[in-house]
């Protein structure tokens, strides 16, 4: 199996493309300040982690902002802060601020003109806009958890992006999934089938960070970035 046997790259957002562990570390700062509990950023994103898979879960069909403001009220219950509905909402509407991590625009845009390229993402469509603004990059298509009704790991949410990819003239077999986390997109993509290319962001960390632990989770290719993934390819054209 190489790269270039793909036609069409699926991806993660945040995670992979957005560095969603140094905003969701940042926007929790005021809480974490009120809390006085001295987390770690590690500690503190797992904390998140787990109450935000256990919202999505809960509230499937929430807006993910909304679903955000969620779990930061979930936040400040367990760690035992008054918080106001504006301090939860501002933490929801953190999104757009969250960074790209600094080799993804580069390396989007030279993926662009190899691959169509498509994200599957538990975000919803006006947080997306200001993380695509700092991508630099057209999407071809982009379907999020708004659009969707659920969130990844859901089948539903492969189903829909599959069958939307297979209306534009693409089969499973044209398709790439591109992702850091295992539990939300590499063990979902084993289940359909679909080959998949793990971007290992916290290759030098332990844990499992802003992501529910998942074990068995396989994958066709691993880099540790995304210029990792373009050199990559670029090795192959050459070759």
């Amino acid at each position: 199996m190489r790269l270039t046997d793909f036609k069409v790259l699926t991806f993660d957002c945040y995670g992979t493309l957005i560095d969603w562990e140094s905003g969701i570390w940042t926007a929790l700062q005021p809480l974490l300040r009120k809390a006085g509990n001295g987390l770690t950023r590690d500690a503190a994103l797992e904390v998140f982690g787990r109450h935000e898979t256990a919202q999505e879960k809960a509230t499937p069909a929430a807006i993910y902002s909304d679903l955000l403001a969620a779990v930061h009220r979930r936040l400040a219950a367990e760690w035992g802060v008054t918080s106001s509905d504006d301090e939860h909402a501002a933490f929801g509407g953190s999104v757009p601020d969250w960074p790209a991590f600094p080799d993804s625009p580069a390396a989007l845009q030279y993926l662009k003109r190899h691959y169509k390229l498509v994200i599957l993402s538990n975000v919803d469509r006006e947080s997306f806009k200001g993380s695509n603004r700092r991508l630099q990059v057209e999407f071809d298509a982009i379907y999020t958890a708004q659009d969707i009704g659920s969130y990844k790991p859901s089948p539903r949410n492969f189903t829909y992006m599959l069958e939307h990819l297979a209306a534009l003239g693409h089969p499973k077999s044209d398709i790439l999934h591109t992702a850091q986390s295992l539990f939300h997109d590499h063990a979902p993509a084993n289940a359909f089938g679909l080959a998949s290319a793990w971007i290992d962001r916290r290759h030098d960390q332990g844990g499992w960070g802003a992501t529910a632990p998942v074990e068995g989770a396989r994958y066709d290719f691993r880099f540790t970035s995304l210029a990792d993934m373009v050199r990559a390819h670029q090795e192959e054209l050459r070759s």
